[in-house]
């Protein structure tokens, strides 16, 4: 390319910082090491809204564009500009600068109306149609996982009103969390595997509603592996969903303490069971099975659980079921005072429980999300960690993997995929494991970085 080539190919590129990239733009370079964002490809053309949101959401500060492939700052809108413009202009200068600005908003444009005309072309034809976030249709894991993305964003948005609702006083209507269950019952359908997954690999949230988000996941999912019909598993999930309701109206702030709970702590704690049992029930809207899932999902089939030391039979079905969900999400979760524990460790913990919970549920319950469920760490026969990223529901001994760690060289190593079904006995799983036995530095980074790019390809 000659000098003038070139020139002209470097003014094309502009560099700007990642809270003002929008969709329609062409992304030429993520700034920074590799670990801190979530993508293989530096170059992309951005128009995937989930694509924005992990772009938005990783350690990456600065990208470069390229304006010959795609749109600049301010044709995304005139905030831009509005921003950078003097309030008071006066000065032969400025009016120039006015001019030239105006004459790049027009090139924008024309740039951007270009570009508009050119990229239904460039897409898939199955992403002309919109997709139908109530579809039942059966999906990839990787396909659903960009859906479930959506399903998370859209039921934060509407659960942080919810819970803050019910922290005030006020009563929650059927209404207001109907289309949260749908749009999760709809994800689980297209895949039992995706959604619950999704939240192992990203969660980093401790907001209340985030854990019964990913606890209603869990009831759904497990509903239907007992073959529960469509209104129970959507029941069950409701119950899920607001079983914790009751901790908004304690007088302190469980998220906030960095240590284990006092022994005056937890039975304060305790008390939200009847606090949340009671608030749903004068709210009139609920059956008696979601309300007795608030007051019954501590309790133990041995006796041991709280408020009443309820045995066996006298815990209802949708509380055994929360128990076994509860705890589960809750020890694969980080938390302010402990760190998470791998999915496969967790389920192999309360298997060693013995007497807490049905056995014959906790059994359906690891049917669901499988042995190695989505975001467990292995190692295998080859020497490497991997990280668990799909189900083959033909043999749930032997999950799809990602290799991204060498343990004899003690470093990180550049993702291998793994099919180990059709691996057919060449590589195998040894056990579970932990990253951070081996100083893994920064893994939670390096799981999110593997799963997502796992997603992009399979």
């Amino acid at each position: 390319m000659s000098d003038v080539g070139t020139k002209r190919r470097e003014s094309m590129l502009k560099r700007i910082e990642v809270a003002d990239v929008r969709l329609g733009m062409f992304i030429h370079k993520l700034e920074g090491p590799w670990l801190k964002h979530p993508f293989w490809r530096n170059k992309f053309l951005l128009t995937d809204p989930a694509t924005l949101a992990d772009l938005k959401a990783s350690e990456v500060e600065v990208v470069l564009i390229d304006l010959d492939k795609g749109g600049d700052i301010l044709s995304s809108g005139t905030q831009a500009s509005a921003r950078r413009r003097p309030l008071v202009s006066t000065s032969h200068s400025a009016v120039a600068s006015t001019a030239n600005s105006a004459a790049q908003n027009m090139a924008d444009r024309i740039r951007l109306e270009r570009m508009r005309t050119l990229q239904p072309q460039a897409h898939d034809p199955s992403n002309v149609i919109p997709f139908d976030p109530r579809a039942a249709k059966t999906l990839s894991t990787a396909r659903e996982v960009d859906q479930a993305k959506g399903v998370l964003v859209r039921s934060n948005r509407v659960l942080a009103s919810v819970f803050e609702q019910a922290r005030l006083g006020k009563a929650i209507s059927v209404g207001q969390i109907e289309p949260v269950i749908e749009d999760l019952f709809s994800s689980i359908q297209r895949n039992p595997h995706a959604f619950n997954g999704l939240m192992r690999i990203r969660r980093e949230n401790s907001a209340l509603y985030a854990h019964g988000l990913a606890v209603s996941a869990l009831m759904i999912a497990l509903a239907r592996q007992m073959h529960l019909d469509v209104e129970r598993a959507k029941e069950a999930g409701m119950a899920g969903l607001l079983m914790d309701v009751g901790m908004g109206h304690l007088p302190i702030d469980v998220a906030t303490i960095l240590d284990d709970l006092t022994e005056a702590e937890m039975e304060i704690v305790k008390t939200h069971t009847t606090l949340g049992h009671e608030f749903l029930i004068m709210g009139g809207e609920f059956s008696d099975e979601v309300t007795r899932v608030c007051l019954e999902h501590h309790e133990r089939c041995d006796g041991s659980g709280y408020p009443r030391q309820l045995t066996g039979e006298e815990i209802g079905l949708f509380s055994k079921m929360a128990a076994i969900c509860d705890t589960y999400d809750s020890m694969t979760s980080d938390r302010p005072h402990r760190p998470r524990i791998d999915p496969n460790t967790a389920l192999e913990m309360m298997r060693g429980m013995e007497g807490l919970f049905d056995e014959k549920i906790l059994d359906q319950f690891i049917e669901s999300v499988g042995v190695y469920p989505i975001g467990s760490v292995v190692r295998l026969t080859t020497g490497r960690l991997a990280l668990v990223v799909d189900q083959n529901t033909a043999d749930y001994t032997r999950p799809r993997v990602w290799a991204f760690f060498d343990v004899n060289g003690r470093r990180v190593i550049k993702p291998e995929d793994i099919d180990l079904l059709a691996s057919k006995g060449r590589v195998e799983i040894i056990c579970s494991d932990d990253a951070a036995a081996y100083g893994v530095e920064n893994f939670p980074a390096i799981r999110e970085m593997v799963f997502n790019s796992a997603c992009k390809v399979m």
